[in-house]
C-alpha cells in the first residue's frame, strides 16, 4: 500500500519522538519498534500464536503502548484492561478473554493479583515491582529487537462498559493482512475529520487509553506519524498547557471535559496559546447545545462530533454540519448507513423516535461468549446488517442524527415516556453544575418519577437553595411534567473516564427488593 502504518515510519525515522509519557519522558520511534518486537519474540516462545490475546492493566503511556503495538504486530488481541474495576471484575476479563498472559502496572498491583488468578503464575508480568508478578524485563530480556518473522496483523478487543450485566468483549476477525496495511486502512478514521498525516502533528491523550474511542485515535494518530503526548489524569488547566507546551494539533474529549474547560475562570481559558489545536474530536455522550455552542465560539471551528459505539459506528458532524443542525450528532460517515426503526423493526419517517441502528463494517464484530446477544442486536437489511446498542434517535429530513436517550434509560411516568438526557441537558448549563444525572425511581401512584443527581460546581453549595434554584431554570424550557420530583446532591457523579454515566450506581439503590427495574 502506502507509506503509513508505525512499522514503516518507525524504520524511516527511528529518532521520531513518537511518544511522551505523563511525566514528560520522551519515547522515540525507533524504541518503541524493539521493545515491541521482543516482547513479540517473547511471548512466541511462551507459547503465543496468531489469534491468542493477552491483558493489560496500565496507565496511560509507553508500556501500554508497547503492548498495543506487540498484538498488532504479532496477530494477537490485546485486551486493555480498565484500572478502575476490582479484582473480580478484573478476573472476569481475564478469563472471559481467554488471555494468555497478563500484564500489570506496579500501580494497579494490588488489584491486578486478585484478578490475575485465572492466569498461571509464570504467565503475569509486571511494568515495575509486584508482588506475584514477573518483570517484564525478565520475560523480554534474552530476545532480540529484530522483526519478527510472519507478521500478521493482531486487533485490540474491548470490553464493553457493562451498563446492562457483564462487561461483553466485542471481538472482530483478524483480517490476515500486513500489519502496515492494516494500521494504514484505519487512518481513514481521521481522515474523515480532515486530520492529515505526518510531523509536526501532536495528539493530545486525554483519556484512559483502555477506552475503545482512545485506543482508535490514538493509534491512527500514531499510524499517521503524529507523537502521541499522554496526560495521567483529566485536568482542565494542565489540558491547555500541553496543547500551548507541545504544540497540540488533535486531541479526543467528551462533554464533561468542555463543562470543566468552560468553568475555568476567562484569565485561565486565554492564558495558553491554543492556535496550533485544528481537530477536537469529541463523543462518548450527548452535548447539550449551549455547551458545544460555547465550546465553537471560544475554539472556532475545529469541533467535530461523531456517533459510534465499541461495537462500531457511526456519524460525524462537522462544525459546519453542526451550526446548520444544532444538536446533531452527525451523518453517516463514508460508506456507513444508519437506521431508524420502531418496535417491530419497520424504519419510522425523518422526525419520528426510534431505535437507533448502524451498519455494520467490514468484518462484523460478535460478543465473545454470547451468541445470542450479538444476534438480539442485529436488524438484517437488503443492503446489509446492521447493529444497535439501545439508543433512541430520529433522523431529521436531511439524514442528520439527533439522540434521545438509551432506550433502558427512558422514564415512564403515568403512562408518557419522559427522555432524562432532555432533562439533563437542560440542568448542565447551569452555572452551579458540574454534573448532572436524571433517572427514574419508583411511584406507587404514576410507576416513576423524575430524580435528578447533581455534582455542584465548586463554590456552589449543596442544599434545598439549590436544588429549588435549579428546577426553577427549567421553567419555560422543560414542561412541567418532566420536572425532576426532587433533587440530590452528590459530591463526585460516577462516570468513567472515557464520559460514560454509570446510571445503574445511582439508580440501582432505589429499585432494591422489587421485580421491575427499568
Amino acid at each position: 500500500m502506502g507509506s503509513l502504518g508505525f512499522w514503516r515510519l518507525a524504520e524511516a525515522d527511528p529518532g521520531w519522538i513518537a511518544a511522551v509519557d505523563p511525566d514528560g519522558t520522551e519515547h522515540t520511534a525507533g524504541d518503541l519498534l524493539t521493545r515491541a518486537d521482543r516482547l513479540v519474540h517473547a511471548l512466541r516462545a511462551l507459547g503465543l500464536r496468531t489469534g491468542d490475546g493477552f491483558c493489560g492493566l496500565v496507565p496511560n503511556g509507553a508500556d501500554g503502548l508497547t503492548l498495543y503495538l506487540a498484538a498488532l504486530r504479532a496477530g494477537w488481541y490485546y485486551t486493555p484492561v480498565n484500572w478502575h474495576l476490582t479484582g473480580p471484575e478484573i478476573a472476569h476479563i481475564v478469563a472471559d478473554s481467554e488471555a494468555k498472559a497478563l500484564f500489570v502496572h506496579e500501580r494497579y498491583a494490588a488489584e491486578g493479583a486478585r484478578g490475575g488468578e485465572p492466569i498461571a503464575p509464570d504467565r503475569r508480568f509486571s511494568f515495575g515491582a509486584a508482588p506475584e508478578f514477573r518483570p517484564v524485563a525478565e520475560l523480554t530480556g534474552r530476545h532480540p529487537g529484530t522483526p519478527p518473522s510472519g507478521r500478521t496483523a493482531g486487533a485490540t478487543m474491548h470490553y464493553t462498559s457493562g451498563t446492562t450485566g457483564r462487561p461483553k468483549g466485542v471481538r472482530r476477525p483478524l483480517s490476515g493482512l500486513d500489519p502496515d496495511d492494516a494500521a494504514e486502512m484505519t487512518t481513514a478514521l481521521l481522515t474523515m475529520f480532515g486530520v492529515t498525516p505526518g510531523r509536526p502533528n501532536v495528539h493530545l491523550v486525554t483519556s484512559p487509553a483502555y477506552h475503545t474511542a482512545v485506543t482508535l485515535f490514538s493509534g491512527t494518530a500514531l499510524h499517521m506519524g503524529h507523537t502521541l503526548v499522554y496526560m495521567d489524569k483529566w485536568n482542565a488547566e494542565e489540558m491547555l498547557r500541553l496543547c500551548a507546551a507541545y504544540r497540540v494539533t488533535s486531541s479526543h474529549m467528551v462533554p464533561t471535559h468542555f463543562k470543566h474547560l468552560l468553568s475555568l475562570p476567562e484569565k485561565v481559558r486565554h492564558a495558553h496559546d491554543l492556535s496550533s489545536v485544528r481537530w477536537i474530536i469529541h463523543a462518548a455522550a450527548p452535548c447539550p447545545v449551549p455547551v458545544k455552542r460555547a465550546m465553537l465560539d471560544w475554539w472556532g471551528d475545529r469541533v467535530y462530533e461523531y456517533y459510534a459505539a465499541t461495537e462500531g459506528g457511526g456519524a460525524i458532524a462537522t462544525p459546519e454540519d453542526w451550526r446548520k443542525h444544532p444538536g446533531t450528532v452527525g451523518k453517516a460517515w463514508p460508506s456507513g448507513a444508519l437506521l431508524v426503526v420502531d418496535d417491530e423493526g419497520r424504519p419510522v419517517p425523518p422526525g419520528a423516535h426510534g431505535t437507533v441502528y448502524m451498519k455494520l463494517g467490514r468484518g462484523g464484530f460478535a460478543y465473545k461468549g454470547d451468541p445470542v446477544k450479538t444476534r438480539e442486536n442485529r436488524l438484517a437489511r437488503e443492503d446489509g446488517e446492521y447493529f444497535t446498542v439501545g439508543d433512541v434517535g430520529h433522523l431529521d429530513e436531511d439524514g442528520f442524527l439527533f439522540l434521545h436517550d438509551r432506550k433502558a434509560d427512558v422514564i415512564i411516568s403515568g403512562g408518557a415516556n419522559i427522555y432524562p438526557a432532555e432533562i439533563e441537558n437542560e440542568l448542565m448549563v447551569h452555572p452551579k453544575v458540574a454534573d448532572v444525572a436524571v433517572f427514574g425511581v419508583p411511584d406507587e401512584e404514576w410507576g416513576e418519577r423524575v430524580k435528578a443527581v447533581v455534582e455542584p460546581l465548586p463554590g456552589a453549595e449543596p442544599g434545598p437553595e439549590l436544588a429549588a434554584e435549579l428546577l426553577r431554570s427549567l421553567e419555560g424550557r422543560v414542561a412541567r411534567m418532566k420536572w425532576p420530583r426532587s433533587v440530590d446532591f452528590i459530591d463526585e457523579m460516577p462516570r468513567d473516564p472515557s464520559g460514560k454515566l454509570l446510571k445503574r450506581k445511582l439508580r440501582d439503590p432505589y429499585w432494591a427488593g422489587r421485580d421491575r427495574a427499568i
